[in-house]
């Protein structure tokens, strides 16, 4: 049996890289940062750590709301959520991350759309 996506990705410490990444590419980004700007950074980092941990076979457990209701009346587009997508990418090819484990990340990311999208 392979090991987790978790064990694969570094396990908390690779994860929580991945995650400082993210954050910057996310606040740089110009089709989204201004989604971030209200944001408290360690907080947002705290969840997307505990998130992404909890879903791909790690320990941790998620203390948030659900993808939902964290993101209904915000009005996502398609175009933004294609940019947070590649932000996740970059962040991940950054931390030399496997193609296999960037496909496996963007199949989650695609499988919440519907709760993020539109809502």
């Amino acid at each position: 049996m392979s090991d987790s996506l978790y064990v694969r990705l570094g396990g908390a410490e690779g994860i929580a890289k991945i995650v400082d990444d993210i954050w910057i590419n996310h606040t740089s980004n110009p089709k989204v940062k201004q989604r971030y700007t209200k944001s408290d950074p360690e907080n947002v980092k705290r969840l997307v750590r505990e998130f992404f941990g909890a879903g791909i076979g790690g320990p941790e457990t998620y203390t948030g709301q659900d993808m939902l209701t964290a993101h209904t009346g915000m009005n996502i587009n398609d175009e933004e959520f294609v940019a947070v997508c590649d932000d996740v990418l970059s962040a991940l090819a950054k931390n030399n991350v496997g193609q296999k484990e960037k496909d496996e990340v963007l199949c989650i990311l695609y499988s919440m759309k519907g709760d993020i999208v539109g809502v």
